[in-house]
């Protein structure tokens, strides 16, 4: 437990990018010659190995300082869904637009996290459930911080999709899949199938098709508060199509014809440690000058 003038940090680590845990030692070492404590664990190691901090310790930690890259970061948002422990990345991959700080950055970032420096921003997150053919859930529901994908599943076949919004039937599709994505998501999945950037604070939710097999198809921006179910069509021999869903890129569901899928804003939030003074547009335009 943390006590009363004594911050406790958790560093989740992406051990490959991270090899023999270098930087991980190091910044374990600064913020306990400092007087910090700290509990280290890997992200993808088996849950009896990373499982180090206490019971309950999560929700007593000052932040989560996050090692590794954007799918480290998304891997961090669902431990610390629940518990609203603030999320602080280092930016151990590529591009990296959730992580905040940059390797040669480290150490004056940590004196900045210790001094309590920085901004906490609120990231909207989604949340998914299936409906089966039949009416009945089908699987638990999930939460995403950056999207929910939908894509084909075994051969090389186009999709087809029906998809309302709010109860009202909005457009049918035929594609390789379909994202649906947070602002936080839009340089992820999304970007890469053509969809916008969005700055992280907006209050939207962006439906891009993937690969559509049609000329005039495009994203569509929706109001964060809307509610989109997307229902599985039959393949066009008329047998049953099979597609996955994937929340963040993890955790995947099948799919069948006549199955639905319903997202909508999260009751929860991810929390981001912003140090950085520099602009959503700044940024943008150093990784995309990279």
């Amino acid at each position: 437990m943390e006590t009363e003038n004594k911050k406790h940090y958790i560093i989740m680590t992406n051990r490959p990018k991270d090899p023999g845990l270098k930087v991980t030692g190091k910044i374990k070492a600064y913020l306990e010659e400092r007087g910090a404590s700290c509990t280290v664990f890997a992200d993808n190691e088996g849950a009896d190995q990373i499982r180090l901090r206490k019971e309950g310790e999560e929700s007593t930690a000052s932040c989560m300082i996050v090692l590794g890259g954007d799918g480290t970061m998304l891997k961090a948002a669902k431990e610390t869904a629940s518990s609203g422990i603030p999320l602080l990345g280092v930016n151990l991959g590529t591009v990296g637009y959730l992580a905040d700080v940059d390797p040669e950055a480290i150490y004056a970032s940590l004196d900045r996290l210790l001094r309590e420096e920085y901004l906490i921003e609120e990231r909207m997150m989604l949340f998914g459930e299936v409906i089966g053919g039949d009416g009945c859930g089908k699987a638990a529901c999930m939460h995403a911080l950056n999207d929910v994908t939908i894509t084909r599943r075994g051969s090389l076949q186009i999709i087809r999709f029906r998809i309302w919004v709010n109860g009202q039937v909005l457009n049918s599709y035929e594609a390789d899949g379909i994202v649906i994505a947070t602002p936080t998501g839009s340089t992820g999945y999304n970007l890469s199938a053509g969809g916008p950037i969005v700055e992280p604070g907006a209050d939207l939710i962006l439906l891009t098709p993937i690969c559509p097999h049609t000329l005039n198809t495009r994203s569509i921006v929706l109001r964060g508060d809307d509610v989109v179910e997307v229902e599985i069509g039959e393949k066009q021999s008329g047998m049953v199509q099979e597609v996955e869903v994937n929340f963040d890129g993890g955790r995947q569901m099948v799919l069948c014809s006549k199955d639905r899928l319903r997202v909508m804003r999260s009751p929860k939030t991810t929390s981001i440690i912003k140090l950085s003074r520099l602009s959503f547009v700044e940024r943008l335009h150093r990784k995309m000058s990279v």
